[in-house]
């Protein structure tokens, strides 16, 4: 797989290289009036939206945690709740998120984060070979093996995800 340039370099870079996790770059010219993060990613790079994956930061019991799910569909709060063994969740606040994570908004990723958070991932996962999540800066993913975002996350996986309405 490829390696990172310098200009790329963001704490999710470094959480892969520092763990000898191999991942492919996929930079994009990111729009600023894309309204879809994820979904822009999915269309500019011309990727199956079912592989590239959105992080959502939700607030579980006053506590932030972290939701990976496909950008072809919608996080299905009550799932995720459950599978955190907590009865209801609700999207965290953005700044909350930002503060919490160390990213912007749209560029959030599960990996490298300031304050790790408990992080559930959707199991459709873990029938692909790869996935992309963000890279840490709007304008960037990463593809990696699933098993590794669950392993460098702790992750658990669980079925959050719903398909768009």
């Amino acid at each position: 797989m490829a390696r990172k340039s310098a200009s790329q370099g963001t704490p999710a870079t470094a959480a892969l290289t520092a763990a000898g996790v191999p991942f492919v770059l996929h930079p994009y010219s990111h729009d600023p009036s894309a309204t879809s993060y994820g979904a822009e990613a999915a269309e500019v790079l011309g990727i199956d939206p079912s592989r590239v994956f959105k992080t959502l930061m939700v607030e579980v019991e006053g506590k932030l945690a972290v939701g990976v799910v496909p950008v072809s569909g919608t996080l299905d709060l009550k799932a995720f709740a459950a599978a955190l063994g907590a009865k209801k969740a609700v999207m965290a606040d953005p700044a909350a998120a930002q503060r919490r994570s160390g990213y912007v908004v749209g560029g959030i990723s599960p990996l490298g984060q300031r304050l790790p958070s408990p992080t559930v991932l959707d199991s459709s996962a873990l029938g692909l070979d790869t996935l992309l999540v963000s890279g840490g800066k709007r304008g960037l993913d990463i593809e990696l093996a699933p098993a590794d975002l669950v392993r460098l996350t702790e992750a658990v996986t669980a079925p959050i995800g719903s398909p768009a309405s």
